[in-house]
């Protein structure tokens, strides 16, 4: 069990949509941020700061073998990834549901839904008519490329699609696993604090857009959009920034825009 953020090694459990093999595997990983507070605990034993570190980068590396193949999987049939990751309660699962029904009959989709416990989310996803699985990660914190790459096998995705992960909730492990997509996407809700991109540097450095979601809340909140942005683009000075509300629909179109441009660069077809 990672000592920091309680991430587990056989709490790792797919749905009951998965195979046995599935449900069997575990997923023993330690992560990088662990190491340089572990090393500084001398009652630690047996583990020295340079075991630590080959330890991370094996885990990283294996990883990024599982990454590399999801990739050129996806490559191979044209398919847009997108790796949406926010902390809990950014809205994340509602702008999912409602970019669906605004593409829905327009491009094949499917989802992968990352949450510790529940297939709440997944329900949500099916009840929009679009196909999706439930990964419960039990006191796992993050998604990693070798379920996603067993997930995609289970699911009915099709030649130019567009495949959206739903990391879980955290703003800190998933920035450090590839899972083989396009690009991470990163939910940050106007009722979590402006000062989130430079408290969890890793996360909005990773990815490539950051959507400030909940922006109708604004007049109730004391919470300054441009001093978050520009925390945003110290850490990032490439991630392009939408604010929007997965409520009213202000600003979707933006958002919508984005992922129609980024779907004819990939080659996802039209139904």
């Amino acid at each position: 069990m990672c000592g920091v953020c309680g991430c587990g090694t056989a709490g790792h459990n797919h749905s009951d949509e998965q195979s046995r093999d599935d449900l069997q595997h575990t997923h023993k990983h330690v992560h990088p941020y662990v190491f340089s507070s572990l090393a500084q605990h001398a009652h630690v034993p047996g583990l020295t700061q340079a075991r630590m570190v080959q330890i991370e980068q094996d885990i990283l590396t294996k990883n990024n073998q599982f990454a590399k193949a999801n990739r050129q999987f996806f490559a191979e049939r044209a398919m847009l990834v997108l790796n949406l990751v926010s902390s809990p309660g950014s809205g994340k699962t509602t702008l999912l549901t409602e970019t669906i029904q605004r593409l829905y009959g327009q491009h094949d989709m499917a989802v992968i839904e990352g949450d510790q416990q529940t297939s709440r989310d997944a329900e949500r996803i099916r009840a929009t008519g679009v196909p999706a699985l439930q990964i419960n990660t039990g006191k796992g914190c993050h998604l990693d490329a070798q379920r996603v790459g067993s997930a995609v096998e289970q699911l009915p995705v099709k030649m130019a699609s567009l495949l959206f992960i739903e990391n879980v909730g955290n703003l800190v492990c998933p920035s450090s696993f590839d899972l083989g997509e396009a690009h991470k996407v990163v939910i940050l809700s106007v009722t979590e604090g402006e000062d989130k991109p430079i408290k969890y540097p890793d996360m909005f450095y990773a990815a490539d857009l950051m959507l400030l979601n909940k922006i109708d809340l604004l007049p109730y909140l004391d919470f300054d959009v441009e001093q978050c942005i520009q925390f945003a683009k110290q850490v990032n000075p490439n991630i392009q920034v939408m604010s929007l509300s997965a409520k009213t629909g202000e600003g979707m179109d933006d958002w919508l825009e984005w992922l129609e441009t980024e779907i004819m660069l990939q080659g996802v077809s039209n139904v």
